[in-house]
């Protein structure tokens, strides 16, 4: 049995290879999987093909991809052999690769048929090869002779140091330039002990992977965690839009999956909701605490079969999730569970199970995690998280300055959030410590929560609170194309003509959103504190620009 002092993937991988030789470990749905067995060979042949290259301990190496199963087999590879992985958000674009590429000055790209467009314009003299993921074909580079063999036997024994660098996440962040978080083998693989302390992972479970493994959430707790536990991983082919996602999901029927807060948000404003409001009678039940209660109970066990009826644990990070949809979750009973951390954190802090959640809390702090709230304030308890322990990140590479901002001398990493514990030790997040607005009293304003309370005003997608000039002003996006069909059916009745002419259909959709804009000031201002009242409301034409958890890029409308 694997134990928490072997911290090495050197050591785990052919463990797990062994032990759960014939499970079934990566695959992509409606095809064939790689068994554990498979996987094992896979890895191997990998880590052949990379000696062929000339790549040791400590060189860097880029896999730009969507996920797939040689996603996880190059990573595992990579980790044997004490060779540095640079996984990279496969939204990035080619500015972003190019600065990834010069900064970590990687040896060789592994990049999906998917992105290879996006390497077009990048500057890789310095890189040696350039190789398809897909089936490891080398596409550039000074030894285009080398040929990958699956069947190759790679005999040479490699022990990684467990607390040297081993991962280098460059992360978009919602705070501007990226920065090369250092993880070790010891941070990512005591996170996923972390994590199986909160919600054990079974040899029989099925995860569907939606979130891509080059950010941590996903890689830790979507593909270490399971692979360490024998459990098998399911990919998609296709974006994880509903047409692609229920198929799957009826088809693997998961037992767990991780999600950001926009996704299961979206499920309820799209879905749910817009079922409840269309029949008159669940309209009027909806208003009543009690009958809302049944109706979202009886959502909810429909939701649940949509997820394939399996699921133990719906893991939701990332970001902050709605009150309005936690609510309805809870009434559902539907098995979902927050947690909190930060890629610097890898990236588990606190969290719960599915059994034991509490309303607009995460949970306690995990084991052999140190967590407390700096400088608390005196009548609300609210500070900065700080956090201690095996999981926190090296630094950030290539930038001791930064890693003295975020590290004290005694170990305590700051994490830049602002939280709270309640009576039995359980933590709330407030919000970014950078977004918090300290009114003209000096008072506390928390834009997440006001924000909050616009996003679930009727056809609102997202928004953005923020100071600009000493005056509170919301931007709102507002979904267009569902005011557009609504003005269409209002018209159709009345004029042919309105419904055939686009600009006076598009007119008439300006001036709905003008009313909805003027009417949702209204609505927050006699909602919040007098503090909080929002001077300035700004329509946000298109989607705001979001990171790989869907959190917006705030830095970028300040």
């Amino acid at each position: 049995m694997l134990t928490q002092d072997q911290l090495s993937f050197s050591t785990i991988i052919p463990d797990v290879v062994s032990k759960y030789a014939n499970n079934k470990a990566l695959g992509f749905v409606d095809e064939e999987y790689l068994t554990y067995a498979q996987m094992g060979k896979s890895i191997n042949a990998v880590m052949a093909f990379l000696d062929a290259f000339e790549i040791k301990a400590g060189d860097k190496v880029v896999i730009y991809s969507q996920n797939m199963p040689n996603w996880g087999v190059v990573y595992f590879a990579l980790q044997c052999m004490g060779v540095v992985a640079v996984p990279v958000l496969p939204e990035f674009n080619t500015h972003e690769l190019q600065n990834v590429l010069n900064h970590s000055e990687a040896k060789i790209i592994f990049v999906s048929k998917s992105l290879e467009y996006k390497l077009a314009d990048v500057k890789n003299d310095f890189v040696e090869a350039i190789i398809r993921l897909d089936n490891f074909e080398v596409l550039e580079g000074k030894k285009q002779s080398v040929v990958f063999n699956k069947d190759t036997q790679f005999t040479s024994a490699f022990k990684p140091e467990e607390d040297k660098l081993a991962i280098l996440l460059y992360t978009s962040g919602t705070t501007g330039n990226s920065k090369g978080v250092m993880l070790s083998q010891k941070n990512v693989i005591t996170n996923a002990f972390q994590a199986d302390s909160v919600q054990e992972i079974l040899e029989s479970d099925n995860f569907l992977s939606v979130l891509p493994l080059s950010h941590t959430y996903e890689n830790t707790l979507g593909l270490i965690l399971p692979i360490l536990k024998g459990a098998c991983i399911s990919y998609l082919r296709k974006p994880p839009t509903a047409s692609v996602l229920v198929p799957a999901m009826q088809k693997i029927k998961p037992e767990v999956m991780l999600t950001v807060p926009m996704v299961i948000e979206k499920v309820y404003k799209n879905s749910i909701l817009p079922t409840i409001q269309k029949k008159a009678i669940t309209s009027t039940l909806h208003k009543f605490k009690p009958t809302r209660k049944l109706l979202y109970y009886l959502a909810g066990k429909k939701l649940y079969q949509t997820f394939g009826g399996r699921l133990k644990f719906f893991g939701i990070g990332g970001a902050k999730l709605d009150p309005q949809v936690e609510q309805f979750l809870r009434d559902a009973k539907f098995p979902y569970a927050i947690g909190y951390g930060l890629t610097e954190t890898s990236p588990l802090v606190a969290g719960s199970n599915a059994s034991m959640t509490k309303f607009q809390a995460i949970g306690p702090e995990v084991s052999q995690c140190e967590v407390k709230i700096n400088k608390p304030d005196p009548v609300t308890g609210e500070g900065e998280i700080w956090t201690m322990g095996p999981n926190i990140m090296l630094g950030y590479y290539k930038n001791e300055e930064k890693t003295r901002e975020v590290m004290t001398e005694d170990g305590w990493f700051k994490t830049g959030d602002l939280g709270v514990f309640d009576k039995s030790g359980w933590l709330s997040h407030k919000g970014r410590l950078k977004n918090l607005i300290v009114g003209s009293n000096g008072e506390n304003i928390y834009p997440e929560e006001i924000e909050s309370l616009i996003n679930n005003f009727r056809h609102v997608v997202e928004s953005v609170v923020l100071e600009k000039k000493g005056k509170l002003v919301a931007m709102v996006h507002f979904n267009r194309e569902e005011l557009e069909l609504k003005v269409r059916e209002m018209t159709r009745n009345l004029s042919h003509k309105v419904d055939e002419k686009m600009e006076e259909v598009s007119q008439k959709v300006e001036e709905t959103i003008n009313e909805l804009a003027a009417e949702l000031q209204q609505y927050i201002n006699t909602r919040v504190n007098k503090i909080s009242r929002i001077q300035l409301l700004l329509v946000q034409a298109e989607p705001f620009q979001k990171t790989a958890t869907l959190k917006i890029k705030r830095y970028l409308y300040y």
